[in-house]
């Protein structure tokens, strides 16, 4: 089997899928990229049995073959070689692989295409179409959110919910909590599942720049993320997610409206004087005036700063995790933001005052209690 091929074109696809590979596999072979042609394409797919990518590009191919080429040696030589058209000889007996360009040649040994174990492809699973951009802005607006607290694996992940034209994604660690939804995509359906941070992640990075649909299929055991040349899988959190809606406090007689800039570059500089532990900030809230407050009663560390602001409701003092303001303050867009409060024991809500349209996102945040 052979095969030529651009190496910069060839080395973007095998940093997309590349993604997949684990950097300890539980079998060495998923140490490789699943190499297959079949006329003049070459479908290259890298696992770690939990996240797949699949993704294809046109080669000028001698013959069909299946060979698992080994990832890292593969890639560093593509990163070492300047864009040039490289060529792939592969003994079909023994599974050698043979590099050359116009510098020279590199041998590597390969394995049987066949070992490799199947990737999951999706038969018998409802689909919905989504937007590109807006599924983006989706994952990107909800993963910082999601709890790394291995023995609560549901918060692991983003909770993924599908009510026919609807889609819901929300993640919480229990200390914050983000709710996107989307209100334009194509569907049929009404389902729930739970999908890991790895394969959003890498969903993240490999979909398109330009808005073009997506095709998201799930069965009860995995999802599947099909646009232009390339396909991810990836298997689903198995795990009931917490009732989120139980936590949203409905009734929020006092609202905050503030630039947003002011307050998140107010906050980061507070918070260099709060305790390291707690992170905790004072907003002690009035008509049309915000203090925000840090101490730290261990090394006598104490700072304040006043901001002009628009408030309807009781004056009130409530403290937050001021990392937790700051990055969900980064993720929403706009000028100024709106903050819906009820005591100081009971969660704020985070809003944008204005919102795209079709898309809706609402932020919580667990206040730190605060000491008498």
């Amino acid at each position: 089997m052979k095969f030529s091929v651009s190496s910069s074109d060839l080395q973007k696809k095998l940093t997309l899928a590349g993604g997949a590979i684990s950097s300890n596999p539980v079998l060495p072979i998923l140490e490789d990229f699943l190499f297959v042609i079949e006329g003049n394409q070459l479908t290259i797919s890298a696992t770690d049995l939990e996240t797949s990518v699949t993704t294809s590009l046109e080669v000028n191919a001698d013959g069909n073959g299946t060979v698992a080429v080994p990832a890292k040696i593969l890639i560093d030589t593509l990163k070492a070689l300047p864009q040039q058209p490289i060529t792939f000889t592969i003994d079909d007996d023994n599974f050698g692989i043979k590099i050359t360009s116009a510098y020279g040649s590199y041998k590597l040994a390969g394995e049987n295409g066949e070992d490799y174990p199947d990737i999951p492809q999706p038969t018998d699973a409802d689909e919905i179409s989504v937007s590109s951009l807006a599924l983006q802005e989706g994952i990107t607006k909800t993963l910082f959110a999601t709890s790394t607290d291995e023995l609560r694996p549901a918060m692991t992940g983003v909770f993924f919910q599908v009510d026919f034209s609807k889609l819901v994604m929300v993640a919480t660690d229990a200390h914050k909590l983000v709710k996107y939804s989307l209100s334009d995509i194509t569907g049929e359906v009404t389902s729930s599942f739970i999908i890991p941070k790895k394969a959003l992640n890498l969903l993240k990075g490999a979909l398109p720049a330009t808005d073009e649909q997506v095709s998201v299929s799930f069965d009860k055991a995995n999802a599947f993320f099909a646009f232009g040349d390339n396909k991810l899988a990836c298997r689903l959190i198995d795990a009931r997610y917490p009732d989120y809606n139980a936590v949203i406090p409905v009734d929020n007689p006092n609202e905050l409206l503030i630039s947003r800039s002011d307050l998140q570059q107010s906050l980061k500089r507070i918070v260099i004087y709060a305790n390291k532990t707690t992170n905790q900030v004072i907003l002690t809230i009035s008509d049309g005036s915000l203090t925000v407050s840090a101490q730290d009663l261990d090394f006598s560390n104490e700072a304040t700063e006043q901001l002009a602001c628009s408030y309807s409701g009781d004056p009130l003092t409530i403290g937050f995790n001021a990392k937790f303001l700051v990055e969900m303050l980064g993720v929403i867009e706009g000028e100024e933001i709106k903050l819906e409060m009820s005591t100081a024991t009971r969660a704020g809500i985070l809003l944008p005052t204005e919102q795209a349209g079709g898309q809706e996102i609402m932020m919580l945040v667990m206040p730190v209690m605060l000491s008498n």
